[in-house]
Formats: structure tokens, C-alpha cells, sequence
């Protein structure tokens, strides 16, 4: 039996997408909001361990998200168009600098104590991932159902 490579590499692609699109919408509605209602006093200990928890939630499933989005471009399918595999990459890099530029400097400020003008700020700012991610949740579903018909 030959192992079908495009296959697999949609099949990854897709899954650690549409964990994350999953994570990021309890990440949005329930994580960070709650993040206000942790007295001040408990909120260093426990924001230093949800980080430590989170980072093997989505690390993992980023950078399988990552590594098969960079194999969909250079190595697409026939079946893949290939204006779909740079418009997830794209839609990647939107995840990757939002992160970079508001979602990690917002948690560095929380490490340090209790911020609600952080927390409001970090759940504002989410949203750009939360869209993003939603958005590349339906741009796979259309990949898969190509694939598969």
C-alpha cells in the first residue's frame, strides 16, 4: 500500500488548524475573560501556570499548523489552488505577529502582577487571532472537501 504524502499532509494540516480554531474560542470567551476575576493576589502563580500548561495545548499544534502550511505552498497538490496555500500562509503570519506583537508582550506584563487594563487589552486584542483562526478553520474544511471529492 503506498502511503498517499498529500494525504497526510492535508490530513495534519487541517487537524492542528481546527484544534486551534477550537482552543482559540475557549482561549477567547472563557481564559482570558476569567483572567479578571482571579484575586490579585493568586494571579502570579496562576498566570505563571497556565502559561507553563497552554504552551503544550497549542505549541505543538502551531507548529504542525506551520511546518504543513509551508509543505501546502512549496509542495502543493494539484487539487490545492495554489492562491488557498498562500492565502493560509498569509493568514498564518497574521496569527504568528498578532501573537508577537500583542498576545506575548500582554502575558510578559501579566507575569509581573495583576493588570485588568492588560487583561481587557489581551481579550481585545485576541480577537485578531480568534477571526484568523475561524477564518483558516473554513479555508481547510473547503481544502478537505476537495480532497475528498
Amino acid at each position: 500500500m503506498e502511503l498517499d504524502l498529500d494525504g497526510v499532509v492535508i490530513a495534519l494540516h487541517a487537524a492542528s488548524t481546527l484544534y486551534m480554531a477550537g482552543v482559540i474560542w475557549l482561549v477567547q470567551l472563557a481564559q482570558y475573560p476569567l483572567f479578571a476575576r482571579i484575586p490579585p493576589d493568586a494571579f502570579r502563580a496562576y498566570h505563571d501556570a497556565y502559561l507553563r500548561r497552554v504552551t503544550f495545548v497549542v505549541g505543538p499544534a502551531m507548529l504542525v499548523e506551520t511546518a504543513t502550511g509551508v509543505l501546502l505552498v512549496y509542495g502543493t497538490p494539484a487539487w490545492v489552488p495554489q492562491s488557498a496555500a498562500w492565502t493560509g500562509m498569509a493568514l498564518l503570519f497574521v496569527l504568528w505577529i498578532s501573537t508577537a506583537l500583542f498576545q506575548v508582550p500582554l502575558h510578559r506584563r501579566l507575569e509581573r502582577a495583576h493588570d485588568p487594563v492588560a487583561i481587557r487589552r489581551l481579550v481585545a486584542t485576541n480577537w485578531v487571532r480568534t477571526i484568523t483562526w475561524s477564518a483558516r478553520a473554513v479555508l481547510v474544511v473547503w481544502l478537505v472537501a476537495r480532497a475528498t471529492s
